[in-house]
């Protein structure tokens, strides 16, 4: 029988459907004792609406690899924060065509009332002159944005 770790491992996201949990970084921990599995992950913020559908995910891929009792946890502390995501996630989301995020912010965060100034590169051809179409991507965690070197619109993996 596989891991119960290995299993986990492969489960995809089901927003960001080219990476896993684990690359996602939403995947903590993965216990097995005496055949019951503990599953921990830390939703990438309150109210993502992903996160019944990872814990489904998540019990349907340890059940069908034969373990029959499955617990999801969630953990909320320490928040999730995108410097989690794993450097092959990064990878991937580049390959994807969607911009990953750089370094999440440290310390108190100031509250502004426009959008924060971010430099996002161009997964397409690198070039650094992008700009901002839209705070809101597909999802909440994602904006919009277009290079001014390709001209190509992207998406972007916003920094929490």
């Amino acid at each position: 029988m596989v891991s119960a770790l290995a299993v986990a491992e492969t489960v995809t996201d089901p927003e960001l459907p080219m990476l896993t949990l684990a690359d996602l970084g939403v995947l903590r921990e993965v216990s097995e004792v005496d055949g019951r599995v503990v599953v921990s992950i830390t939703p990438t913020y309150t109210g993502c609406p992903a996160m019944d559908t990872m814990r489904d995910d998540l019990v349907h891929a340890l059940e069908h690899a034969g373990y029959d009792e499955v617990e999801v946890r969630t953990v909320l502390r320490p928040a999730w924060s995108t410097d989690w995501i794993t450097e092959d996630g990064r990878r991937k989301l580049a390959e994807a065509g969607i911009a990953p995020p750089g370094v999440a912010p440290r310390g108190p965060v100031r509250l502004t009332l426009t959008p924060p100034v971010r430099q996002v590169r161009c997964p397409h051809c690198g070039s650094a002159e992008t700009e901002l179409l839209s705070e809101f991507g597909p999802t909440a965690c994602r904006a919009l944005r277009r290079c001014r070197a390709c001209h190509e619109p992207f998406e972007h993996v916003k920094e929490i």
